[in-house]
């Protein structure tokens, strides 16, 4: 039976990696993790905030998607997005679901990631 999620990849382009570290450690607050060797030497990189567990793997061929993401769960969202916005990143917030408070952001390479409460 499945019982949580373990992580979420995304894909990035090669030698994006700094960008994405600049992104995902100062700008979202989570910490980078090691990749196991015979993961690390294909590029790409690991994070991870609490149980949050995101990575990074680089696609040759990249395109980041138009409508997959991960949804985030914040504890106070109207501080997260002031903490994105200061850092230079996107925030669009959306109103489409109901009872449910929520925005977008993109990260350096594209890639839409949702942060609710």
């Amino acid at each position: 039976m499945l019982t949580a999620v373990d992580h979420v990849q995304l894909a990035a382009p090669s030698g994006s990696e700094d960008l994405l570290r600049a992104y995902y450690v100062d700008v979202l607050g989570m910490t980078e993790i090691p990749k196991p060797p015979v993961l690390a030497a294909r590029g790409g990189c690991w994070f991870r905030a609490g149980a949050v567990e995101l990575h990074l793997g680089i696609e040759d061929d990249f395109r980041p998607a138009r409508k997959a993401h991960p949804g985030l769960r914040v504890t106070d969202i109207s501080a997260y997005a002031t903490r994105l916005e200061s850092r230079g990143a996107v925030v669009r917030w959306d109103s489409g679901l109901p009872g449910r408070r929520r925005f977008y952001s993109y990260d350096p390479v594209g890639n839409r990631l949702e942060f609710l409460v």
